[in-house]
Formats: C-alpha cells, sequence, structure tokens
C-alpha cells in the first residue's frame, strides 16, 4: 500500500485559494490607484490591507504546518523531527522580520 504525503493546509486549501485570489484583487486595485495618481495615504492604507492580509494566511500556514508536519515529525523523532523544528523557526524568524 502506497501513502501519498499532504501538507497540512489541504483541508483548507479552497480558503486559501480564496483568500490569495481576494489578495490578488488588492494587488491590481493598488495598481489602479498608483496609476490614477489617487493620494499617497489612500494608497498607503490599501498597502497595509493588503499586508495584514497576507501576513493572516501565512500565519494560518505556518498553524496547519506546525500542528501536521512538525507534530508528525516530532512524534516520529530523528533527524526529520530536528529538521522541521528548524525549518519552522526560520519560518518564525522571516515572518517576524517582515
Amino acid at each position: 500500500m502506497t501513502t501519498t504525503a499532504t501538507h497540512g493546509y489541504i483541508n483548507r486549501k479552497d480558503d486559501y485559494l480564496k483568500r490569495l485570489r481576494r489578495i490578488e484583487g488588492q494587488a491590481r486595485g493598488l495598481q489602479r490607484m498608483v496609476e490614477d495618481e489617487k493620494y499617497c495615504i489612500d494608497i498607503l492604507t490599501q498597502v497595509s490591507a493588503m499586508t495584514k492580509a497576507l501576513q493572516s494566511v501565512a500565519l494560518g500556514l505556518l498553524d496547519e504546518h506546525l500542528h501536521h508536519c512538525v507534530a508528525g515529525a516530532a512524534a516520529a523523532g530523528g533527524p526529520e523531527a530536528d529538521a522541521k523544528l528548524r525549518e519552522a523557526s526560520e519560518a518564525i524568524a522571516r515572518l517576524v522580520r517582515s
């Protein structure tokens, strides 16, 4: 019997795709605002909203990764567990810096 690895977010894939499409629309809206020479503060407000939306997706994916991939590897132990923990720690550091 063969098993295929799934990612932790797979059960919420459609939700993530919907949110990313909404963010894509926000990016197009920002482009239009710049093209139309809208007021700087209005553009910055929309940039902030888009940044928060991306951060929300990132945090959701991180949570799914920790509960699925990292927890599974930690339960199994060994070098895979160390690698997954290091990978998660590096991802968290990147998110904190952004």
